[in-house]
This record gives C-alpha cells, sequence and structure tokens, in this order.
C-alpha cells in the first residue's frame, strides 16, 4: 500500500481475532486520515487488515499538520480520521463550523518534556528557552506542563484548555517561549534548551518516552477516531469502531505502543 505525505492543498486530496460484522454493502472503500507515525502505524498493521477481512478496501492518507485532517474530513476526501484528542476537536469545529463527532479512543502517547541544549531539570536557568506547540489546545497542555513543574503560574481566572502564552501570570525563572508547529518540536531541541513535544511526534522521531524529563499526568488529552457526525450510525463506521475496540487491536497496541494512554473503556 502506498502512503500520502500530504502537504498539497485540500483540492489535491480530493483526487488523489476479528470483529464480526458484516461489511457496509453501499461503502467499498474506507478512506482513513492521520499524521504521520503511530497512528499510521495502527492502521496498516492492524486496523486495515481487520477492515479488509470484512471486504473493505482502505486507504491511509498522512499528515504532516493538525488542520488539514479535519478540513478533508469535513469536506468528505476522508471517511475517518485518527490524530487529535476532544479539546482540540471541539475548538476547530466550533471555529471553522464543521460537524465532526468522535467515536472511539486510541492509544495515545502523552506529551513531554524533552531536553535539549539542557539535560536536566535542574539544569533550568533564568532566560532558559523553551520550545512548545502553536496551535491552541496543545499550546494549553505545554503550559499546564511548565505550571505542573512550577516553572511558570498561569492566571486562576482562565479556562486551563485555552490557556496561551498570554495568561502567564508569573515567570520567576524568566522562560522564554519558543512558539512552533507542534511537527518541528523534535527538530527543535537543538536550538532551545528544552522542548515540550507531542506523543505522536516524538514516537514518529524515534524519540522514547523514556527520555522525557517530565510527561503529561491528564488524561483529558487521549485522541479520538472521527467521523462526520451525519456519518456516526452508518455499518462502515461501526465496523471501524469495532476494529479499534477489538481484542485483537488491544493485543497488539498493548505490545506495541508501550508507554501509551490506554483508553478507559479497556480498564487495563
Amino acid at each position: 500500500m502506498r502512503r500520502t505525505l500530504l502537504k498539497l492543498p485540500l483540492l489535491a486530496l480530493a483526487f488523489g481475532a476479528f470483529p464480526v460484522l458484516a461489511a457496509d454493502e453501499d461503502k467499498k472503500e474506507i478512506v482513513i486520515g492521520t499524521t504521520v507515525g503511530d497512528f499510521a502505524d495502527m492502521v496498516t498493521e492492524s486496523i486495515k487488515p481487520q477492515l479488509e477481512a470484512l471486504g473493505y478496501q482502505v486507504k491511509l492518507v498522512e499528515f504532516t499538520d493538525y488542520v488539514m485532517p479535519n478540513l478533508a474530513l469535513a469536506e468528505g476526501a476522508l471517511d475517518v480520521n485518527c490524530f487529535q484528542h476532544r479539546p482540540y476537536l471541539e475548538t476547530f469545529s466550533k471555529d471553522r463550523g464543521l460537524d465532526l463527532s468522535p467515536v472511539a479512543q486510541v492509544p495515545t502517547g502523552p506529551m513531554g518534556l524533552y531536553s535539549g541544549k539542557l539535560s536536566a531539570l535542574d539544569q533550568v536557568k533564568k532566560g532558559s528557552t523553551v520550545a512548545i506547540p502553536n496551535d491552541p489546545t496543545n499550546q494549553a497542555r505545554a503550559l499546564l506542563m511548565l505550571a505542573d513543574l512550577g516553572w511558570i503560574t498561569l492566571r486562576d481566572d482562565i479556562d486551563p484548555l485555552r490557556a496561551s502564552e498570554f495568561d502567564v501570570a508569573d515567570n520567576p525563572k524568566g522562560i522564554k517561549l519558543v512558539v512552533l508547529e507542534a511537527a518541528q518540536l523534535p527538530r527543535s531541541r537543538q536550538d532551545v534548551d528544552f522542548s515540550v513535544i507531542n506523543g505522536n511526534y516524538a514516537a514518529s522521531s524515534g524519540i522514547a518516552f523514556s527520555e522525557g524529563l517530565f510527561l503529561e499526568r491528564s488524561y483529558d488529552f487521549i485522541n479520538w477516531v472521527v467521523v462526520r457526525s451525519e456519518d456516526k450510525d452508518k455499518s462502515f463506521v461501526q465496523d471501524v469502531v469495532a476494529a479499534y475496540d477489538s481484542d485483537a487491536f488491544k493485543d497488539y497496541a498493548v505490545k506495541r505502543f508501550e508507554g501509551y494512554k490506554y483508553p478507559e473503556s479497556w480498564n487495563r
């Protein structure tokens, strides 16, 4: 199967132990969009074979950003995407006027603070630089981590899931925030003292979670399989959900993605 790294405009995308269920008779192909790395691997290594056993053809489209997968899904170029947590989905959908629905949780790598020019937390000093994501909800996650570390204090009157760099009330160490696109964070390590990296980009860059100097604690940020709301009750969506909820996928994921946060329904 050919993998596509999507860097083109959306119009270019438009051309271009298994669950016991029957495939949707009116749906022959399922197009799944993910970010590069772990979520794509989950599709190719477990979800795709399960769905193809039911008679579907499965196409995977890989993205290198957090914007295009939802736009592609809303416009019908994708049937399913998997890359985002619920706060990001809700914020993005509201801002863009999209009608998308989460249908199943997936194993999710934790966001972590990783070394750059400095190799230990106690090396932080006045004016240390910390790279963080530029998209609103992941930036909030990063700021919550820095607050948990005691490096900054956020204002009391804010929604912590929407915190931005402008909501820092106290910065006793004079931390300098370097705001970058999430996909650039692994490469930023050589240029900053520390870098806060999303789990999927850490994994796809070969960075082990055990290298993290500090990992986020919140389970608010576990990722979801998402579909258009008009499709959520269709048979093909139920088949996709069943594949992600199957014992085969759970057994595979626990062995393949050690250190991840697993869906709460798995009770592991």
